[in-house]
Order: C-alpha cells, then structure tokens, then sequence
C-alpha cells in the first residue's frame, strides 16, 4: 500500500531546516561574501527559530533546565561568536542570538504569569508592558537581531494557535518588523515597466509557509540530536571563525 506524500512539518525537521538556512546566511556573513543568495536563504532562520521556540516553552517539562540550557550554550557561544562576526574574541557591541531567546523566554514567562493569576486587564499591561520590555532591552543588551527578534518571538507568542487571525496576525506584524522596521537593504526590480524595491529581509516572510505547515508534531527525537540542535550554533560558528582569521 503506497504512503500519502505529506507535506506537514515537524518539530525536528523545521530545527533542520532553520539549522541550514542559518548555515547559509552565516557563511555569505564570513568565508563566501558577495553571494547574496545565501543571506537571502538565511533570513528564514530567525522566524523559524523564534517560532520554535515559542513552542519549546509550552512542550518543555522543566522551564529551569531549558532556561538553564539556552545560558550555558550562550556562554558558550560568545567566543565563536565573536571570532564569527566581529573578528576578535571580545566584541561587547553584538551579542549571540542564544541571549535574544533568553530574554524572550523570560517575557514569555512573565505573560504567562499574569495570565495565570491576573486579570485581564492586568493581561493587557503586562502584554504591552513586555513589548515595551523588548525594545529597550534588546537595543541596550546588544543581542542579535536587537529588538527586532525578541519582537518577533513575541509576535508567535501573542498569536500562537492555527486560527485564522492567528496567521493574519503573524503575517502583518512579521510584515511590519521586517519591511518597515528592518528593510533597508534590497534590490531594485522593473516588473512591466514598473520600478519595485524588494527589501532583503522580506524574504523571512516566507519562514511562514514551513511554520504554518507545522501541526504540533516532534518528528524525530533523541538526547544526541538535542544536543546536536543545541551545539550547532557555537560549533558552526567556531569554525566558520577560524576559517574567516586564517583565509
């Protein structure tokens, strides 16, 4: 009998998926400069990653120790991180992505919080409270992606859920975040004698069509391809690193 081809995601394939598309985009950051393809692929990293991690936090079975595991991969990360992005081993002026989730997931928590035990009008401040919360906090910590990503796992926070508006949702404030807050660099088009300007980070718009093909499924699962998820980031980093010192 013949399987049905399905198009649905996993937990574990969409890790895979954001893993590559951000091997992409850090490879045109550092040893394959000037192919803008790459960072074009790698600007569905980050919607994914803010996407699974939203979901992380109603799936985990000890918030401590998943907190605790996203600290000490960001320590560990910083140096690789810094050789990286800024050539050097101390860079204090752009921290790795691991601290943006760290606080994301605190912002989270404080939201769940308050829903548990407020009311809805507490809700409501401690919501708006929160995304003022990201804007000065990720402008003053330096984080990857600065507000803008912490913004963006909120965003999948606010509209979590296969509703509708859930999905107008996020399409309109990934729209807004990306073309309005974050475009600047793009390319310029003639489409039918039309002028068009395609912002390069809209092309993390498209991160929604693997999000919203997701249906709650782990897919694989194991310690060893945790772990593996978790030191991609510092590893890929590292030796994309001293490929960058020694080229």
């Amino acid at each position: 009998m013949k399987k049905k081809l399905s198009l649905e995601t996993t937990s574990a394939s969409l890790h895979i998926l954001a893993m590559a598309f951000m091997l992409c985009d850090h490879l045109w950051g550092t040893v394959i400069s000037g192919n803008d393809w790459l960072t074009c692929l790698g600007r569905l990293a980050f919607p994914i990653f803010a996407f699974m991690l939203v979901e992380g936090y109603f799936h985990t079975r000890n918030l401590k120790r998943y907190l605790g595991r996203l600290f000490l991969f960001a320590l560990l990360s910083e140096l690789p991180f810094n050789l990286a992005i800024g050539s050097r081993a101390f860079y204090p002026i752009h921290q790795n992505v691991l601290w943006s989730f760290l606080i994301s997931l605190l912002l989270i928590h404080w939201n769940e919080r308050a829903n548990t035990k407020g009311s809805v009008f507490a809700q409501i401040v401690v919501g708006c409270a929160s995304i003022l919360s990201a804007c000065i906090i990720g402008i003053l910590t330096f984080v990857d992606y600065n507000h803008y990503g912490i913004l963006t796992v909120l965003v999948f926070y606010f509209f979590r859920g296969r509703k509708w508006w859930c999905y107008l949702g996020q399409l309109i404030c990934l729209w807004y975040i990306n073309m309005e807050m974050m475009g600047g660099l793009g390319y310029e088009l003639s489409l039918f004698g039309k002028d068009f300007f395609l912002a390069q980070q809209g092309f993390a718009l498209l991160a929604l069509i693997p999000i919203w093909l997701y249906r709650g499924k782990q897919g694989h699962h194991s310690k060893p391809f945790q772990y593996f998820c978790y030191a991609f980031y510092p590893a890929h980093l590292l030796i994309l690193g001293l490929l960058k010192m020694f080229l």
